[in-house]
C-alpha cells in the first residue's frame, strides 16, 4: 500500500507522522517546509500501554538542534491532536548506516504541494552524478580524474584559513540574519545538496563572514577530515597572478579544484579582472560537478555585481541568494549582552540599550563601542553605566551626531535620486519625488533621535502620522524588494561615512 492509500482514521498509527507533516505543511512556508521538513525520514510509530512513541531519525547534528528548537514542539502538538491517547515525540541522530540506507529516505506525498515525477530529495539529488544549472539543464561533464597534484592535495586534507572563533554557538540570531543563518544551518548539514552556491550579500561588519566561518567550523566538526578553504577574494587574484607568471595552473587547479567546501569573501573584488574570473568559473564548475559546496559574500546581490562576467553571475543567482540586514534594536543589544559576557563582564541592560541605540551602523562598530566601554570600565576602576558608556563613547557620539542630521540625510537621498532638496519639503507627489521623500524619513527615523513629529516638522511641517507611513511602507518594501533594499544600504553606509 503507498504512502498516499494509507488510511487516515485517527487511530491508525502506519499514517501518523505523515498526517502530522501534512498539517504542518500547510502553517509553514513552503521553502521551510521544503528544507527541513521533507528531507526527514519517516518516523518510526510504536504503542506501548496506552502510549504511542513516534521516533525521528535526523542526518546530523545541526538538522537535529534546528528542528527540536523550532518545530518539535509544534509537532508533538499536531501528533496528540491526531491521535487518542498520551503520544510522544523522540528526535535523535541517525546511525552511520542508517544514513547510508537509502530506503529510509522520505519523499512526502504533501496535499497541494506535489512534486514533479524527477524531483528529487536532498539525498537523492547528493547521489546524483549531474549538477542541475540554473536553465534546468543537467551539467553531465563527468569530473575529470584528479592528477598527480590533486591526489597530494587531497591527502593533506586541508582545512585552511578557518577562524575558530567564528561559530553558529556565538553568532547572536536576529530578525536581520534569520534567512541567512538558516540557510548556513541547512548548508552546514548537508554540505553539497542544496542551496549550492550560497550567495551572502550585505554591507560591511553585519557578520557575513562570521556565519562563512562557522559553517567551515561545523563541518569540519562534524568530518574532521573535510577539505575546506576559507579565503578572501584577493588571495584567489593573488594565487591566479602568481600561478599566471609561474605557468602552474595545475597546482591552482589541485588548490581549488578538490576542495569539499569553498569560502570567498567579497567577491565583488573580481569586477573588471577577466583571468581571475575564468579561472574561478573553472573552479566553480569543477566544485559543484563534484559535490562540494561554494558559500560566497558581497557587498551586493548576484546581478548587481559590476564589471562581473554574466556567464558567472548567472552561476551566482543559481543557488539560494540571501542578505544580511543592519541588525534591529534588540538584536544590538544582544549583542552587546553576549559579547560582554564572553568578556566575563555582565553589561546592565540599560547601559546595552544605549550603547545599541547610539551605534546603528553594523556589528563590526557595535564590537569596537563594547570594547571602548570595557576598557574605560577597567581603567577607571568604575561600574558600568550610562554615564560611564557616554564618557568612554563621547568622541563616537559626538561625529555621529555632527554626521547624521535630517539636513544631511535629505541631501544625500535628493543627490542620490537626482532631485531638488527643496522637493523634500514641498507638497508635490509625483512617484519620482514622493518616494525619494519617504525613504529620507524613513532614514531619518533609523539614523537619528528624532521624533515623528520632529521630522514631519522637518519635511515641510507633516504631521507625525505622515511620517510614520512612510517609515512602515518602506521597511515592508525593504524586505520584499532586492533593489531597494541595496539602494539603501548605499545610502546608510554613505551617511554613516
Amino acid at each position: 500500500m503507498s504512502a498516499a492509500e494509507l488510511p487516515t482514521t485517527r487511530n491508525d498509527p502506519a499514517s501518523l507522522w505523515q498526517r502530522a507533516c501534512e498539517r504542518l505543511a500547510m502553517e509553514l512556508p513552503e521553502q521551510q517546509f521544503n528544507t527541513w521538513i521533507r528531507p526527514l525520514p519517516v518516523a518510526e510509530v510504536s504503542q506501548a500501554e496506552g502510549q504511542t512513541m513516534v521516533s525521528v531519525r535526523v542526518p546530523n547534528r545541526f538538522m537535529l538542534d534546528w528542528i527540536r528548537t523550532q518545530y518539535s514542539t509544534r509537532l508533538e502538538a499536531l501528533l496528540g491532536e491526531l491521535q487518542s491517547g498520551e503520544v510522544r515525540m523522540d528526535i535523535t541522530l541517525a546511525s552511520r548506516t542508517a544514513q547510508a540506507n537509502t530506503g529510509e529516505r522520505s519523499v512526502l506525498p504533501m496535499p497541494g504541494r506535489a512534486l514533479p515525477a524527477n524531483a528529487q530529495t536532498p539525498l537523492e539529488a547528493s547521489q546524483n552524478n549531474a549538477y542541475q544549472g540554473p536553465a534546468g539543464s543537467a551539467y553531465t561533464q563527468p569530473y575529470a580524474q584528479a592528477n598527480e597534484a590533486q591526489q597530494k592535495s587531497k591527502r593533506s586534507l586541508p582545512a585552511m584559513g578557518l577562524n575558530p572563533a567564528l561559530t553558529f554557538d556565538n553568532l547572536v540570531p536576529g530578525r536581520a540574519n534569520q534567512m541567512a543563518r538558516t540557510a548556513a544551518l541547512y548548508v552546514a548539514g548537508a554540505s553539497g545538496q542544496m542551496y549550492n552556491p550560497l550567495f551572502i550579500y550585505g554591507g560591511v561588519g553585519l557578520g557575513k563572514t562570521h556565519l562563512m566561518n562557522a559553517v567551515g567550523n561545523a563541518l569540519l566538526a562534524d568530518k574532521p577530515d573535510a577539505r575546506i578553504l576559507y579565503l578572501h577574494a584577493e588571495q584567489f587574484i593573488s594565487d591566479v597572478v602568481k600561478n599566471y607568471q609561474r605557468k602552474t595552473f595545475d597546482e591552482l587547479k589541485a588548490k581549488y579544484h578538490s576542495l569539499d567546501l569553498l569560502l570567498i569573501d567579497d567577491v565583488q573584488f573580481f569586477a573588471g579582472k577577466d583571468r581571475t574570473q575564468e579561472e574561478f568559473f573553472n573552479a566553480f564548475e569543477a566544485l559543484l560537478a563534484k559535490k562540494a559546496h561554494i558559500i560566497m559574500t558581497s557587498d551586493t546581490y548576484p546581478k548587481g555585481l559590476a564589471n562581473i562576467d554574466e556567464r558567472l553571475k548567472s552561476r551566482f543567482d543559481a543557488g539560494l541568494t540571501v542578505a544580511i540586514e543592519p541588525p534591529e534594536l534588540e538584536m544590538r543589544v544582544a549583542i552587546l549582552i553576549k559579547k560582554a559576557i564572553l568578556e566575563g563582564i555582565a553589561m546592565p541592560e540599560d547601559v546595552a540599550f544605549f550603547v545599541a541605540k547610539n551605534v546603528r551602523a553594523n556589528v563590526r562598530e557595535l564590537e569596537g563601542a563594547l570594547r571602548k566601554v570595557l576598557a574605560f570600565s577597567k581603567f577607571s576602576h568604575k561600574e558600568i553605566t550610562i554615564t560611564l558608556a557616554r564618557e568612554a563613547l563621547k568622541d563616537l557620539l559626538s561625529i555621529q551626531n555632527r554626521q547624521i542630521s535630517v539636513e544631511n540625510i535629505q541631501k544625500t537621498v535628493a543627490d542620490f535620486y537626482k532631485i531638488k532638496v527643496a522637493d523634500m519639503y514641498s507638497k508635490k507627489r509625483p512617484a519620482s519625488i514622493a518616494k525619494p521623500r519617504q525613504i529620507a524619513m524613513y532614514l531619518a527615523k533609523e539614523l537619528t533621535q528624532k521624533s515623528l513629529p520632529e521630522i514631519g516638522e522637518l519635511f515641510g511641517g507633516r504631521d507625525h502620522t505622515t511620517v510614520l507611513h512612510a517609515v512602515r511602507k518602506v521597511r515592508a518594501e525593504r524586505g520584499k524588494d532586492t533593489e531597494l533594499n541595496q539602494q539603501l544600504h548605499v545610502l546608510e553606509q554613505t551617511l554613516k561615512g
